[in-house]
């Protein structure tokens, strides 16, 4: 144990059903747990208290959790090894290991933009997201303790978020817990947070801009783009390969039909 908060209690209850109000539209994740992982049921009850305490209507809560296990088809289709991880916006926003501590908050503020269709971007930045070309990952190394870091994932979910609106879905931010995943934090020798890289290139300590986060992300893509998955691109390539090979065997079945 890290001593870092997992759960709500009573009075934060309250507040986050307050926070939440103002949620207009269903926000769905996606949460990949695994039977040996040690903060799995912790992530599950945190994602599972934010939705009961989310708006209600006829159809259920305006935010909802899909659960899946290491070991079935999916889990293993998205090639997903780290437990937990949480998918937003099937994918433009993961998170690796639990969002707690000073996590939550960005977490919910995520949730509400996301379902209010608004992002709190400038608009100059948006405009730039809509016209970004190429392809980048925005890794943003976080601990629950770090009081900025929040800012940080904040702003990289929503680029990703805008770039998911704009129908491209080739940003992606990934927010990575260091204490469950020492290997990432070790690849990019993470001394403090929040550290952002961009296409495994660290280039921020600290929170950066919205324009230098631009700037960042199509100068590096330029030389090096990210390669991106996202669950709606996977399932875009799994339909893609099923036409090729049904087309191969409708071509196969036409020439041994001529012989």
């Amino acid at each position: 144990m890290y001593g870092f908060k997992v759960d709500f209690d009573p009075e934060e209850r309250i507040a986050l059903r307050e926070a939440l109000i103002d949620m207009r539209s269903v926000v769905e994740a996606q949460v990949f747990i695994s039977d040996d992982c040690e903060w799995c049921d912790a992530t599950v009850s945190m994602l599972k208290t934010i939705s009961e305490e989310s708006p209600k209507t006829s159809d259920g809560e305006l935010f909802r959790v899909n659960i899946y296990r290491k070991g079935e088809d999916i889990v293993k289709r998205l090639g997903i090894t780290r437990f937990p991880t949480i998918y937003l916006l099937n994918g433009s926003i993961r998170y690796y290991g639990i969002p707690a501590g000073e996590e939550i908050r960005a977490l919910v503020e995520t949730i509400i933009r996301i379902s209010q269709g608004e992002s709190g971007l400038e608009p100059e930045t948006i405009r730039r997201i809509r016209e970004f070309n190429s392809t980048a990952v925005i890794e943003t190394i976080v601990t629950p303790s770090c009081p900025y870091c929040p800012y940080a994932v904040l702003l990289a979910n929503m680029v990703a978020f805008e770039s998911f609106k704009a129908g491209k879905s080739n940003i992606i931010s990934t927010v990575v817990e260091a204490y469950e995943n020492m290997d990432i934090a070790e690849k990019y020798a993470v001394a403090s947070v929040p550290t952002i890289a961009i296409n495994e290139r660290v280039e921020f300590i600290g929170v950066p801009y919205e324009d230098q986060l631009l700037d960042s992300i199509y100068r590096i893509s330029a030389r090096r783009p990210a390669k991106v998955t996202t669950m709606a691109g996977k399932a875009t390539e799994e339909a893609e390969l099923k036409k090729l090979i049904k087309k191969v065997i409708e071509e196969i079945d036409k020439e041994e039909s001529n012989e």
